[in-house]
């Protein structure tokens, strides 16, 4: 009977243990599904959902799927509309994003100046309204000078960059009131635009196919309206009875404040390393854009194909939104860097392959190498960016969070005009035109030997723990007047105060 007993229980024993495996399994799966729910709720909670919805807003689908969209259609409305040289796309395509070189004037603005005693639902719906005003203009006009064309993309890039500027700030503040939490709002941050540039790109080929560049600019309206949306849904607390009369003096106050942050050796250092890192990784983006879709020996790509490579490239940044945020955020920011700045530099080369046609001869076609391509460098080029993001925020004290957050942005904005007009010379001098590209691999070489170079200047980045304050306490606090901003005492208006 004990023999029988034994023989029953074993499969008894076997299904229960089964049943605790699959159980597990699927709270496994069930768990792994559901925890960016619970990492949403969670944010939601601890800074409040406006917050959370204004970053989706502004970084998803005002600069993600705007940018997503408009980057492809601006680039065939100068080569096939305005008919510019690579060399001077390269160049124009720079002077559209100056807006973004001027932010700290954005910053103090929101810092300073509340509109109806707010300092930054006002500006996101300024921005807002600039932005859809100038893409209507752009799509509406027929024959449009390139100067007026140029004013109007000038336009439309300063309404997403102030909007940028009043997010930013707001993301900064909620850094220095939860520094824990500076690695998951820069990874929301990086997931909404990346989840956006992933279907603005993937939509943007079709768009431009199906109504011109022009009625793509039409389009980029709604996403501008969005933004006016959040600034009307925008949680904050006004400033009561400001006195305006103080605004230049408050102007000159977060002037000094800032400065005397930058002159701090543990603030201009990694922002000296920034901005060099960005500069010496030449832009030549329109060269290979040009090569793509008009050299006979390329590609060849169509309007469809450009938006899917694009897109693809989205997946690829998404992905390194994801590797930071699940196994890079707690590594040393030096460390991070070295490798990314590395790679950075030898994935440029991927691009020599394509255009000297030996993916072909390895019997790889081009678009699986150039889809490839974009996926490795821009997840390559994501968690790269993503710790001077979160050092960036670090580096910023309270009072002055959105202009010192803009002032240090517009630092790297200068990097990135000085690589695009860099690179934009360096196609000049090797006379990369529309349709002569044999020089074009030259460039690539050059550039990639150039990435690979701010690895020595790594000392000029702070080896501390990147969960932890850097700057002095003395400097996380802004004076102004008789009064001292706590940060703990302020709710996105830390340098107004009640006068």
């Amino acid at each position: 009977m004990e023999e029988v007993g034994e023989n029953e229980a074993t499969p008894l024993h076997f299904n229960a243990e089964n049943q605790v495996r699959r159980n597990s399994k699927d709270g496994f799966f069930l768990g792994l599904i559901l925890r960016p729910f619970h990492w949403f709720k969670l944010l939601a909670e601890q800074l409040h959902w406006s917050f959370v919805l204004g970053v989706v807003v502004v970084y998803g689908i005002s600069q993600g799927l705007g940018v997503g969209l408009s980057r492809v259609s601006t680039q065939y409305y100068m080569k096939d509309e305005q008919k510019v040289q690579p060399s001077q796309a390269q160049v124009l395509i720079g002077i559209i994003h100056i807006p973004w070189i001027v932010k700290p004037l954005w910053g103090l603005l929101t810092d300073t100046v509340p509109v109806l005693g707010y300092r930054r639902r006002p500006y996101f719906i300024f921005a807002g309204v600039l932005s859809v005003i100038s893409m209507l203009m752009l799509s509406l006009h027929r024959n449009l000078r390139l100067a007026f064309a140029l004013l109007y993309l000038i336009a439309g890039s300063a309404g997403i960059a102030i909007a940028d500027v009043a997010i930013d700030a707001c993301v900064t503040q909620h850094t220095i009131n939860h520094p824990s939490l500076a690695g998951d709002m820069q990874s929301l941050c990086g997931l909404s635009s990346s989840i956006g540039a992933f279907v603005g790109f993937s939509l943007s080929g079709f768009f431009v196919h199906l109504v011109g560049p022009k009625g793509v600019f039409g389009l980029l309206s709604f996403p501008a309206g969005l933004v006016v949306v959040i600034g009307m849904m925008l949680r904050e607390s006004p400033a009561r009875n400001f006195a305006y009369r103080k605004v230049k003096e408050k102007f000159v106050d977060a002037s000094k404040a800032a400065w005397a942050t930058l002159k701090c050796r543990d603030v201009w250092r990694p922002c000296l390393y920034m901005y060099l890192s960005l500069a010496l990784g030449l832009h030549i983006h329109e060269g290979m854009f040009y090569w793509y879709t008009d050299a006979k020996n390329g590609p060849l790509f169509s309007q469809e194909v450009v938006g899917s490579i694009f897109s693809i490239g989205a997946i690829g940044s998404l992905l390194g939104v994801v590797l930071y945020q699940n196994l890079l955020k707690n590594h040393p920011f030096r460390e991070i860097l070295f490798w990314t700045q590395l790679l950075h530099g030898l994935s440029g080369l991927l691009d020599l392959i394509l255009v000297l046609r030996i993916n072909l001869k390895l019997g790889v076609p081009d678009y699986f190498f150039v889809v490839i391509d974009e996926a490795v460098s821009r997840m390559i080029g994501r968690v790269k960016w993503m710790p001077f993001l979160v050092l960036s925020t670090k580096l910023c004290p309270a009072g002055i969070e959105g202009t010192f957050f803009a002032l240090i942005m517009s630092i790297d904005h200068v990097g990135m005009l000085t690589s695009s007009w860099a690179g934009g010379l360096l196609l000049h001098i090797l006379k990369v035109t529309r349709t002569q590209f044999d020089n074009l691999w030259i460039a690539i070489v050059i550039r990639s030997l150039l990435r690979i170079v701010p690895i020595g200047l790594l000392f000029l980045i702070p080896r501390s723990d990147p969960n932890l304050s850097i700057l002095p306490s003395e400097v996380l606090r802004t004076k102004k007047g008789d009064n001292i901003v706590e940060p703990e005492n302020v709710e996105m208006a830390s340098l107004v105060n009640s006068i």
